[in-house]
């Protein structure tokens, strides 16, 4: 076993919060950073273009390649799990969507108990990170290392779907992170004149050459070193060498929400029997650990269409492959420049509701599944999620192996509430799709189909049609009750050492995407850990 010696702070997971704790902490060139990165560097082309998250996905270079238990709720499906595996994590597969969620959100997280989590609290480390386009005001902030930028293309069938919205009642809206998103428009997304901007494009590689940041990548994480209750290091596998690393202040596990409840569990951190019946020994009874498992799952209804131009239409041919290439070289727009999801809607399903509970991501093509060739006939998609499921699955170890991938069981639609929430949101876009801006260039439901009608059919369709969305959270929830895991500080509850930094602290999901809400998380645990630092020394 070889040693790489002692840092002041080790990271695990060279991922979007990595990135930016990478960042942070070494910005002072005192302080010595360890960056731990199972995956590769980031120098994969498919990283860089927009698209290329349709060949980054399910590709073991850039890919962990995990995959679901078959679902109760998905009528006994497994969905593929596309996490990260390279440096910049799921901010170098993603969909890029910029989005904060609301402001409820983080006032909620308030109230639970966590103090200086809600949204007057975190605005202003979202405004930190941020470069937005069009430069700073009240709720923006530019300079920073996130760029924001709007998307460079034009599509008939969104126009026509936002103008339905809007005579749907739906209100229009040029931007959904101003704390309420309730509206309809298009996206802002993490690009720069065309290319993706991951996190390690924005807070990784302009730092690289500092001497007191040590990068590894190809490390993959076997377990936490302990010394008692005092987290003192980390053991991991480079190439085929077992190496061991310490910490002289903290080790900041930024993992993922997949990843992180995983090392801990292996380290002998989680719930007793579960590491029990795997064969490790408990070090150190945490009961919440891989728990409170949430995620958005996106009922993907479909609708052939007429009259409007949709990607289905000239993608599949030479002529229209090389129209798309040519387009995207020349000037850095078109299909190669699109997010995987360009319009969207935020909305009630239900009045009553105090803020929106629906997401659409709307897509001016269609597919079976990411990966397979778009249909043969014009056809869009609209695609729509529940912000605030109830259903709440687990991350569980399935051997002490290290090298063995986690069991993943989500639970989607186990909640009765979920179940009808899923049919109301296919009635609403039944409705939308009944306005005349749209009406008149629908030829058929493809799916789910016009003859599911009930509540039942309804549910049992958005378990056959529906994928997830790639955002888990939750699985070392941050809070005071018996099940939380850190505290509003992110230290992990009767640990010393350790901290987590990662969307697994999130004690209930962001209404929307939840990339930019981890650089976020990111930011305030680095600032954590620096006063902590001070008030130290």
């Amino acid at each position: 076993m070889t040693s790489l010696g002692t840092f002041d702070y080790i990271i695990i997971g060279g991922g979007t919060a990595g990135c930016v704790l990478a960042n942070r902490l070494s910005t002072d060139p005192d302080i010595r950073v360890l960056l731990l990165e199972a995956g590769g560097k980031d120098n994969y082309i498919w990283v860089k273009i927009p698209v290329g998250y349709l060949y980054c996905m399910g590709n073991p270079r850039t890919d962990w390649g995990f995959s679901t238990e078959a679902e109760q709720g998905l009528n006994g499906r497994s969905l593929n799990y596309p996490r990260g595996r390279i440096l910049g994590g799921c901010s170098a597969i993603n969909g890029m969507i910029y989005m904060r969620g609301q402001a409820r959100d983080y006032d909620q997280w308030r109230q639970f108990g966590n103090i200086g989590w809600g949204w007057d609290d975190v605005l202003p480390y979202f405004k930190k990170s941020e470069d937005y386009f069009s430069g700073a005001d009240s709720m923006h902030g530019a300079g920073g290392e996130w760029r924001v930028e709007e998307q460079r293309l034009s599509w008939d069938v969104l126009e026509k779907f936002r103008a339905a919205c809007m005579s749907a009642g739906i209100p229009s809206t040029d931007d959904f992170n101003r704390g309420s998103n309730e509206g309809v428009g298009y996206f802002k997304v993490n690009q720069k004149k065309g290319w993706r901007w991951s996190a390690a494009t924005g807070f990784l590689t302009p730092i690289k050459s500092r001497k007191n940041l040590t990068v590894m990548t190809n490390a993959h994480v076997h377990a936490l070193a302990m010394d008692g209750k005092h987290v003192t290091g980390v053991t991991f596998e480079a190439g085929k060498t077992i190496m061991t690393a310490q910490a002289a202040h903290e080790v900041v596990l930024s993992a993922g929400a997949i990843g992180t409840p995983h090392i801990l569990q292996l380290s002998g951190i989680g719930p007793g029997n579960l590491l029990s019946e795997n064969g490790v020994e408990v070090r150190h009874q945490l009961a919440g650990v891989g728990g409170n498992l949430q995620d958005h799952l996106q009922i993907r209804t479909i609708f052939k269409t007429q009259g409007v131009t949709s990607l289905n239409s000239f993608a599949n041919t030479l002529i229209g492959k090389a129209r798309i290439a040519l387009e995207y070289a020349l000037f850095r727009s078109g299909p190669m420049s699109m997010a995987p999801s360009q319009l969207g809607a935020f909305v009630k399903s239900d009045k009553a509701m105090e803020t929106p509970d629906l997401q659409y991501h709307v897509q001016p093509l269609s597919l079976g599944k990411f990966g397979e060739p778009l249909h043969p006939f014009p056809a869009f998609t609209a695609s729509v999620c529940n912000l605030r499921p109830e259903s709440r699955g687990v991350v569980e170890l399935s051997s002490p192996d290290p090298l063995a991938k986690p069991r993943i069981a989500p639970h989607y639609l186990s909640a009765e509430r979920d179940k009808l929430v899923a049919a109301n949101s296919i009635r609403l876009t039944r409705h939308i799709i009944a306005q005349e801006p749209i009406r008149s260039h629908i030829i058929e439901e493809f799916l789910p189909g016009a003859q599911f009608q009930s509540d039942d059919e309804l549910a049992e369709q958005a378990g056959n049609i529906s994928t997830t969305i790639f955002h888990p959270v939750g699985t070392a929830k941050m809070g005071h009750d018996p099940l939380a895991v850190v505290d509003s500080r992110l230290a992990v509850h009767g640990l010393k050492g350790i901290r987590i930094a990662d969307a697994s602290i999130m004690p209930t999901i962001t209404s929307g995407n939840t990339n930019s809400p981890t650089v976020m998380i990111a930011e305030k645990a680095a600032d954590f850990i620096l006063e902590d630092r001070r008030t130290n020394t």
